[in-house]
């Protein structure tokens, strides 16, 4: 992403095999917040959720947060968000972007611990956690497009 691009909406996405975290931020703000998670369903069914926010907040980007080892290696996980994103893009037609989410669940663990939420729970941390991938993908000039 370069500062030169024109102002955009974009949603980010936690990806689990339980839950999905979405947040949205925009690119002149250049600021993120958590939105909603999704249960993970049976086959398709959770782009169902998701087409409704892409109709709603109607964004001109896409960011799915991609799990590596601390060393940066990949594992399965990462093959699976992949996977994910190569659905979005396909699904959507929007371009997707990819983000280091390295310690974002322990980063929201703590987000959450610490402002003592009204909102516990995992659901809030794979919020949070997208709110995470999708600020530092703001804050980096150099975000990873596919």
């Amino acid at each position: 992403m370069t500062r030169d691009r024109p102002p955009a909406t974009v949603l980010a996405f936690d990806f689990g095999t339980r839950r999905i975290g979405v947040a949205i931020g925009n690119t002149l703000t250049r600021s993120a917040r958590p939105l909603t998670t999704i249960a993970q369903q049976a086959g398709d069914a959770h782009f169902k959720p998701i087409a409704a926010l892409i109709d709603e907040w109607k964004p001109e980007q896409l960011v799915v947060g991609i799990p590596v080892h601390t060393d940066g290696t990949p594992h399965a996980m990462t093959a699976q968000a992949r996977r994910f994103a190569q659905a979005l893009s396909a699904r959507f037609s929007l371009p997707v972007a990819f983000a280091d989410e390295r310690h974002t669940t322990q980063l929201a663990q703590s987000a959450l611990d610490a402002a003592a939420a009204g909102r516990q729970g995992r659901a809030a941390r794979d919020e949070i956690a997208a709110q995470i991938i999708l600020q530092g993908w703001l804050d980096d000039d150099s975000g990873t497009d596919s």
